[in-house]
C-alpha cells in the first residue's frame, strides 16, 4: 500500500516541481525542437560554410581538407559568376515586384469588399495551387510558353508571339509559383487595417489615391515586405524552373546543382550556396526595422 501511494505521489511531486520553475518547464518543452533545429538546420549550415573553404583534387575528384580562400577568390573574380549572381538577384527582385503588383489588388478586394463566404472561397482558391506538384506547374508553363502554346494562340491575333524560353519565361513562371506567398500576408495585413481610418481620411477631404498613399500603404507596407521575404528567397534559390523554362540562362541554384553533379566539386558548390544565404541575411537585416518579421 505504501509503495502504491509513493508511486501515485511521484508524478504530483514532479508536476509541482515544474510548476514552481516555469523557466525549467519552458526549457524542457523547447529542448527537443531546439535540438532538432540545431542539428538539422544550423548544423547543416555550419557544415556548408566549412566545406566552402576546402578544395577538390583535380585528378581523383576527392575532397581535399585544406583550408583556403581559393573558391571565394574564383567566385569574386570570375566574370561569369558575377553575371550569374546579378542575374539571380535581378530575377528575384523582379519576381517580387510583379507579385506585389498583382497581389495587392487581389488581397484588397478579399479583405475589404468580398463577403465572408467569398473570402473563404478565395483563400482556398489561392492556396489550391500550393497543393499541386511543383513540376506539374512548371511544365504547364513550359507548354503554354512554347511556340504552339496557349500564350502564342492568345497573342497571335495581335501580331505578337509567345516569349519562348528565357529570362522572361523564368520571371513569369516564378511569379506564378510564388504569388500565393505574397497574397496571403498582404491579405492578413489588410484585414487588420481598420476601415475607420480610410473613412476618416475621406471625411477630411482626401481623394482615394491620397488615402491609399498616406493611410493604407504605410500601414500595410510591413505585410508587403513580409510577403517579399518569401518571394525573394524562394526565387533566389530556385533552379528547377530555370532548367525547365529558362533556356541557357543560369541562376545560382543551377551553378550549385551543376557543381554537385557533373563537375563533382562539392566545395565550390558550397561556396556558391553561401551567396544566397548571405544575401538573405542582409535582406532580413535591412527589413527588420519595417516590422515585417512580426507579420510572418
Amino acid at each position: 500500500m505504501t509503495t502504491t501511494a509513493s508511486a501515485e505521489r511521484a508524478p504530483r511531486r514532479s508536476s509541482s516541481f515544474l510548476y514552481r520553475r516555469p523557466r525549467l518547464r519552458l526549457g524542457l518543452l523547447l529542448s527537443a525542437p531546439m535540438l532538432w533545429l540545431g542539428l538539422a538546420y544550423l548544423g547543416a549550415l555550419a557544415a556548408l560554410f566549412i566545406t566552402a573553404f576546402w578544395s577538390t583534387d583535380p585528378f581523383t575528384g576527392q575532397v581535399v581538407i585544406e583550408w583556403s580562400l581559393d573558391n571565394f577568390a574564383t567566385l569574386l573574380t570570375d566574370e561569369v559568376y558575377r553575371t550569374v549572381t546579378l542575374r539571380t538577384v535581378g530575377i528575384a527582385l523582379l519576381v517580387t515586384v510583379v507579385d506585389a503588383v498583382i497581389a495587392f489588388p487581389m488581397a484588397y478586394y478579399m479583405a475589404k469588399f468580398a463577403s465572408p463566404k467569398a473570402q473563404r472561397l478565395l483563400v482556398i482558391a489561392i492556396m489550391t495551387p500550393l497543393w499541386a506538384s511543383y513540376l506539374v506547374k512548371a511544365y504547364a508553363w513550359r507548354v503554354m510558353l512554347s511556340g504552339n502554346g496557349v500564350v502564342h494562340w492568345l497573342l497571335s491575333p495581335l501580331g505578337l508571339d509567345a516569349p519562348g524560353y528565357g529570362l522572361l519565361a523564368t520571371v513569369i513562371t516564378l511569379s506564378y509559383l510564388w504569388l500565393p506567398y505574397m497574397i496571403l500576408p498582404i491579405y492578413a495585413g489588410l484585414e487588420r487595417l481598420p476601415d475607420s481610418l480610410v473613412d476618416a481620411s475621406s471625411d477630411l477631404g482626401a481623394k482615394p489615391w491620397r488615402s491609399f498613399r498616406s493611410v493604407v500603404l504605410p500601414l500595410v507596407f510591413p505585410a508587403i515586405v513580409a510577403g517579399s521575404i518569401f518571394t525573394f528567397s524562394l526565387s533566389l534559390g530556385d533552379y528547377i524552373a530555370v532548367k525547365i523554362v529558362g533556356g541557357t540562362n543560369q541562376m545560382l541554384g543551377n551553378v550549385v546543382y551543376d557543381n554537385i553533379g557533373a563537375a563533382n566539386n562539392l566545395p565550390f558548390a558550397a561556396t556558391v550556396a553561401t551567396v544566397p544565404v548571405v544575401i538573405m541575411l542582409c535582406y532580413l537585416a535591412a527589413v527588420r526595422r519595417t516590422g515585417a518579421l512580426d507579420n510572418l
